[in-house]
This record gives structure tokens, sequence and C-alpha cells, in this order.
């Protein structure tokens, strides 16, 4: 879908799954009652005969419709900033649910976003109905319950790892949000653990903590069904030697955190129908919450498998893959800038040599994280700092280690491959850098943006399944399946056995 073009059908099956990672690049308009909402209004939807679909705010009142005022998708009525509020919104939300608030500020996170501090908390408020700091403050209150109910840890270290400032803070903010102090939550332990847990938990604000973080067991919950399997292949085919580790039944990485990289361990094994377990240990605990957005992006733990299922199921193309994997998830990145880098390192190359390239950049790049000898993917700053002459020694031919470098060199300089980023933007960026075609773009925009709507034309294991000539006829075959076409790849690359 795209501003000029909306496929209504495609449209009204994104707003009818409220998922807001379409905030901004359509409106829906009620002709029943003369309102227009965000894709990700929380009110009711309407029947299909009755919705129709702006490419933006303007055309929606121009064509007599008003503003839904539970989900505000008008920002400064008549202003010319008005058509892009949404997207602006939208592309803010994601930013502060994968922790850049913490991480930048708010005033960052308006510099990342391009606009000031006072433009983006007043068409956060108009559009979220709350500011950056409140949806921040919300963020670190659920994480927090969820620290309380799944661990042993005590309530001073849970404060610091959600990333409030005191205790005394958190008690306040939870009450706001639960109507319950913290210690409610708490699940019931043996008589010889509460006493040791309490004790810790009555220290507050100046309690001391352990110098070096410990290690968290979570269940990340996600909707059924979930093809774990699927999802442990296609990361066992692409783990790099020397940063990721494979074990029975589990996989460790690092992940990169505010305070040093974090190793996380999925255990597959330890799954169940509603989560999967992961092991976490980080630097430090403040970086909990944002380790855990991580993971959920990407082990892609937040999508809805029934919206996907019921908007491709009856495909005869997709309608039988989806039959016979209806868990099927499209893997997010642990770093935008590391899978980009990876996805150049692998053009034109088979997934083993891409790997034993990788394994070559890690070891001679990368830094050690643990103590189990793995070492973290090398930053953008470090590929480009090492030059041409390193990458060609690592096995690359000149025309790839140049591309690879070029690459390496945007991102250093500020090029945003992250969710948060301007799909568009970000995909002419990658395409103006020579070496870097349409398939490459593509396959960053689907997995490190995340957008679920991205389909790889391009790529020929695609075009030979689809019995396309060429990716104008690919991507034809594909507009039926939007705004779930990146789902749709996946469950065709499955299919092939095949695994880009």
């Amino acid at each position: 879908m795209t501003p000029t073009a909306i496929d209504a059908d495609a449209a009204y099956r994104a707003a009818s799954g409220r998922d807001p990672r379409f905030d901004g690049r359509f409106f829906l308009g009620v002709t029943t009652t003369g309102i227009y909402c965000r894709p990700s209004c929380p009110a009711r939807k309407p029947l299909r005969r009755n919705a129709v679909f702006f490419p933006s705010a303007a055309a929606a009142v121009a064509a007599g419709f008003r503003a839904c005022k539970r989900c505000r998708p008008d920002s400064l009525p008549g202003s010319r900033h008005w058509d892009a509020s949404g997207d602006l919104a939208a592309r803010a939300v994601r930013a502060i649910r994968d922790g850049a608030v913490d991480e930048l500020g708010v005033a960052g996170l308006a510099r990342r976003l391009a606009v000031s501090e006072r433009h983006l908390h007043r068409v956060l408020v108009a559009e979220v109905g709350a500011s950056p700091v409140q949806l921040n403050r919300t963020r670190r209150a659920q994480t927090a319950r969820t620290l309380v109910e799944q661990t042993e840890l005590p309530l001073v270290d849970i404060a610091f790892a959600a990333g409030f400032g005191s205790v005394r803070q958190f008690n306040d903010v939870m009450l706001s949000e639960f109507g319950a102090p913290p210690s409610s939550f708490r699940r019931p332990v043996p008589s010889a653990g509460r006493v040791a847990r309490a004790a810790a938990d009555e220290l507050g604000d100046d309690a001391p903590t352990a110098d070096a973080a410990p290690t968290v067991v979570l269940r990340l919950r996600h909707r059924a069904p979930y093809d774990g399997l699927a999802m442990r292949a296609f990361q066992a085919a692409h783990a790099v030697p020397g940063m990721d580790l494979i074990d029975d039944g589990s996989f460790t990485t690092p992940v990169p955190a505010a305070h040093g990289p974090a190793l996380a361990t999925v255990d597959w094994a330890a799954g169940a129908e509603d989560h999967i377990t992961v092991r976490i240990r980080p630097a430090d605990i403040a970086d909990l919450t944002g380790i855990v957005s991580t993971l959920r992006r990407w082990l892609d733990l937040d999508a809805d498998p029934q919206l996907i299922i019921d908007a491709l199921g009856a495909d005869p193309i997709i309608g039988p893959l989806v039959g016979r994997r209806p868990g099927l998830r499209v893997p997010g990145a642990i770093d935008g800038g590391a899978t980009a880098l990876l996805t150049v390192i692998g053009q034109a190359v088979s997934l083993g040599a891409a790997r034993v390239f990788a394994g070559r950049l890690v070891a001679a790049l990368g830094t050690p994280v643990g103590d189990g000898g793995l070492r973290t993917f090398p930053t953008a700053q470090q590929v480009t700092d090492a030059g041409f002459e390193a990458l060609r020694g690592i096995g690359l031919t000149s025309s790839r280690a140049s591309a690879l470098h070029r690459l390496a060199s945007a991102l250093a300089d500020g090029l945003d491959v992250t969710p948060g980023a301007d799909r568009a933007a970000t995909r002419a960026a990658l395409l103006a850098l020579p070496g870097i075609g349409p398939w490459t773009a593509d396959y960053i925009t689907l997995r490190a943006l995340g957008d679920p709507d991205t389909f790889v034309p391009d790529d020929l294991v695609l075009k030979k399944t689809l019995g396309a000539s060429n990716a104008r006829q690919a991507s034809a075959i594909a507009r039926a399946w939007s705004p779930w076409r990146g789902y749709a790849a996946m469950h065709l690359w499955t299919a092939s056995a095949y695994l880009p």
C-alpha cells in the first residue's frame, strides 16, 4: 500500500487488526458516522461496505469526514504538518516502545525524528492522548509488572531494571497504572525464599544492588499459533560463527544495550503454546526493558496470526501454505545495522559462504562478550574505521567490500535502519548507495525496519515459485496479499526450503 494507490481490501484487513505498524499509511473513513480514524483506533471497526480509505487526514476532511475523538487522527487542522502527523506519531510510539526515551531522553527522540521536542509532544498528545513521558511511564510499569510476576528479583532491582529513578517513583507509578502496589503481583514462593525476598524488598531507595546483573529468566508471551520450529530453523541457518551459539534446544546471541552487550538465550525446549522462555544476562539490570523489546521484535512475538490467516488463508497460492504453517512469523532484527551489513555480505553468495565471511568479520572486529568466547557483531563505526582492505581480507570481492564499507559509513553517519525509521526515506537512501539494489533494500526494510507489507519481488526464488519472469509480474501477483506481503514471502521461502 502506498499513499497514492490504496488497495481498499488490503487497507480494511490492516485496520481490522488495529496494527499500529500501519498508522500514517492511510486513514479509515466510516460512511455511516462521517468519522475518520487511524488504522489502530480501538473503536469498533465498520462493515466493509461502510469503510472508505484516504491517503491523508486532509483528504478525509475534504471528503466531509471529521476526526475520531478516540484516536485523534488530526494534529493541527489545516496546517502543513497535518498529513505527516500520523506517521510521526506512529514512528514515535514504535521508538518509545523500543526504549528510545530511556536511551536518548525526549529531546534525543525528537532529534532522531527530526522535529522539535515541543512539536513531538503536541503531536503525541493530539494523536495518542499521552505525552512521550506518559507513554514511557506506562511502558515501564508494564515491564515492571512482568518482572514482578515472573522473576524472584527484589523489587528494588525490578524498579531500576524497568527504568524508574527510585523505588518511591516505582511504587507511585504502579499504584497509578494498576491501582495496586508492586508486591501484590508477586506469585507465592516457598517460605525460605519468601524471607530473603521480603528483606530485599523492604530496603527502599538506598538498597544496594549486586555488582553484576543477575541472569533473568522470562516467559515472553505471544498469540498462538507460533511456529517455533520454523523460527528456530531460520535462526540456526543464519547463526554467525563466533557470535551465535547453538546448543541442544537453545540459541544464544549477543544483544546490544546501553551499558554493554547482553547475552540472551532462547530456550526452545522450554517453550509452550503461549510463550517462549528466554534467559537474559545483561551487563546492567537497567538494560532489561530494552532487551526484552528487542527480543520480542526479533522473534516477531507481537504479531496476530489470526489476522494473517484470515487475510491469506483463502488465497489459491498462499492459502495452502498458511494451512500447513499457520503460526509462521517473519524474523526481525536484534540490531538493524548488523542485519543490514549481513545482508550486503550475503548478496549473490550462498548462505553458507555468507556465514563464513561474517564469522571472519566478527573474529577480526567483534568485541568479546561473556565468558563463553562469543563476540559481538562489529558496529558500523568499527567497520568504517577498519577500511576497505580489511574487508577484502575476509574474502569479499572488491565490489562487495566497497558496498559494505559505503553502507557502514552511511550507518555511522546516521542512516536509520530501525523500526522507528521513515521506511520510504530509508529505502531511498539505501538504493542511493552504489552496490545496493532493490533486493537488498527490500530485505532490510522487511527485517530491520519491520514492515509487514514489504515483498521482495526481485528475489529469484519468489519469482520462480510464482512463475513470474520479472519483478513487476511478481509484484502484481503479490498485490492481493497486502497488507501481509512480508508474511506471504516468508511462507513461499519456507515452502521452498530457502532461507534468505
